[in-house]
């Protein structure tokens, strides 16, 4: 039987592979011996070897293949079709090349850390190949990276160089995005596959993006943006045209700032896509609102409210008249919360009519009138014809001016209970909002039944979240010497469900500020925002920070999100 040879010692190995010379490892193993520590670290703190000359090495010592040049031109790039850049760059890995062995198909992938069992995990799960796994530095896999992502959607870009064709569509109905063929031109497969996309990863909105040399593409996921496609601008003529054909827009005109709207189905599903193009230096910037018509509105309690909360808002909006709003700024979830109160109203026995810009969630029995500003259909004209029509509950998607305002504060008062948003940062700011508008304090006073704020933040991934001990900082932040004896905080962390973010979905923290007689009092005394707060408050209103820090210890999100997406001041 052969003798097996001993491995080698680290420092033989670094001597015989690196530029290390016999002097340096002596001093380093001297110091070694004198104050303890790993060779390796010594080595590199005393910039006697390089990091890659040390990883070259520890790979050897360990029968791990390491590949110093990886040739980003010889990687096949239909490897990474199926494969997310971000996970790609996260995990800091590549795949290299495919081979057949007598048990099946085997993809041998780059690394920079060996030790991370999950990639070659999530790898095999996703391809059905066996995975081997080489290393190579972090720096060589993210140029690959770059290089093979690039490469993979040139031939896209570069059939759409050059060649706008418009689709024999019917632009009067939806168009199924499903139904693109090889037939159609490059660009209409492009842009097809990137609402696909983003519906897909439930996007909220797509936002395309001209620079001096390249245009970026970019989702908005639970809102945060993410960058997913960059590429030189030379396509982005073509796309931002075929997209305005979609939206019924003048392709012609690229001086002036355009709205529209694109209705399309994907399986079986109509969504409406909210379109706007702003003309900047380097082109028209685009950006897409996804409205899924079929959605339908949570519950109260569902959306992240509070029991309490639902409560007094289930008790305000059976009221016979007054208004009640709900503030915050764009993207926090207004729309869906003051849906969610009209399901709650909506019988046979009330007349409801809403007048919306767009109509986000249709609900059978409900009038709903989407604004025409066109034709001269505006939020005033609409609710002026509105009263006309007898109805029980009026909706406002949005009071923006004094007339508006007027009209809807003197509906209130006139036997129609009212709903609608206002843009606002907190609950006791509304009133002071409307007095700037022109509203008289006693016509508030005697109308505004109550308002919620409320803002949207992330739920941390409960599939990769880990616990997580807060900083002396982040404690005084939240107001705490020392958190609960029962709390758990968790940091997010990032895996293949939540597309490696850290978080999936969303809930809502919100304040809500119900206007009794003594804050009626101080709104005819138009006092300041800050002495109303105060005085709810004092009276048990829960604020937006103290919400969002009870999410936090119900281990719903983390402190990093809470701050994220509220300031000390909403305390």
């Amino acid at each position: 039987m052969k003798e097996r040879r001993p491995p080698e010692r680290l420092g033989e190995i670094l001597l015989k592979h690196t530029s290390l010379k016999p002097e340096q490892l002596d001093l380093a193993l001297q110091e070694q011996r004198t104050n303890g520590g790993l060779l390796g670290e010594i080595l590199l703190k005393s910039n006697y070897i390089l990091p890659h000359e040390m990883m070259k090495a520890l790979c050897i010592q360990l029968g791990i293949q390491f590949v110093d040049d990886l040739k980003a031109n010889d990687i096949d790039a239909n490897l990474i079709n199926n494969l997310p850049i971000n996970y790609a760059k996260t995990k800091e890995m590549i795949p290299l090349y495919k081979f057949q062995d007598a048990l099946g198909e085997v993809l041998t992938i780059a690394v920079s850390d060996p030790f991370n069992p999950t990639i070659a995990e999530d790898l095999q799960a996703l391809t059905g190949c066996r995975i081997k796994t080489v290393v190579s530095t972090s720096m060589r896999i993210q140029d690959a990276i770059n290089r093979v992502y690039e490469r993979s959607t040139a031939k896209i870009v570069g059939d759409i160089e050059g060649e706008f064709a418009e689709a024999d569509l019917d632009l009067e109905g939806p168009i199924d995005i499903l139904e693109a063929t090889e037939d159609d031109a490059p660009v209409i497969r492009f842009v097809n596959s990137l609402m696909f996309r983003a519906i897909k990863e439930k996007a909220s909105d797509i936002h395309i993006e001209p620079f001096e040399k390249e245009f970026v593409v970019r989702f908005r996921i639970d809102g945060v943006l993410y960058d997913i496609i960059r590429q030189p601008r030379r396509a982005h003529a073509a796309i931002s045209s075929r997209i305005k054909v979609m939206g019924q827009l003048d392709i012609a005109e690229k001086r002036l700032p355009q709205d529209g709207r694109i209705k399309i189905k994907l399986a079986g599903k109509d969504v409406d896509i909210r379109l706007s193009t702003v003309p900047t230096t380097w082109g028209e910037r685009v950006v897409m609102r996804i409205l899924e018509q079929s959605g339908t509105p949570l519950e109260l309690g569902r959306c992240g409210f509070s029991p309490r909360s639902v409560e007094v808002i289930e008790r305000l909006i059976f009221k016979k008249f007054g208004i009640i709003l709900v503030t915050g700024p764009t993207g926090s979830g207004k729309s869906t919360t003051l849906s969610s109160c009209l399901m709650k109203l909506n019988s046979t026995e009330r007349n409801i009519m809403t007048v919306e810009d767009p109509v986000e969630y249709q609900i059978q029995g409900i009038n709903q009138v989407q604004v025409n500003t066109k034709i001269g259909l505006t939020f005033p004209s609409a609710l002026r014809s509105f009263l006309r029509q007898n109805p029980d509950v009026i909706m406002v998607g949005e009071i923006r001016d004094r007339e508006t305002a007027e009209i809807a504060i003197n509906a209130s008062l006139t036997g129609h209970l009212v709903l609608s948003t206002l843009h606002t940062n907190d609950a006791s700011g509304s009133t002071t909002r409307l007095v700037d508008m022109g509203v008289e304090p006693f016509l508030i006073a005697s109308s505004l039944l109550g308002v919620v704020a409320q803002r949207l933040i992330r739920r941390v991934c409960t599939k990769c979240r880990v616990p997580d001990k807060p900083s002396d900082f982040q404690l005084q932040e939240m107001g705490m010497r020392t958190p609960p004896a029962d709390a758990v905080f968790y940091k997010a962390v990032g895996c293949p469900s939540c597309s490696h973010s850290g978080y999936s979905g969303r809930t809502v923290i919100h304040e809500l500020l119900h206007v009794d007689d003594h804050i009626k009092s101080l709104i005819v005394k138009n006092v300041d925002a800050g002495m109303i707060k105060k005085a709810a408050v004092e009276r048990g209103m829960i604020t937006l920070r103290e919400d969002g820090i009870a999410k936090v210890l119900q281990g719903l999100t983390t402190i990093d999100e809470l701050f994220r997406a509220t300031h000390a001041e909403d305390v």
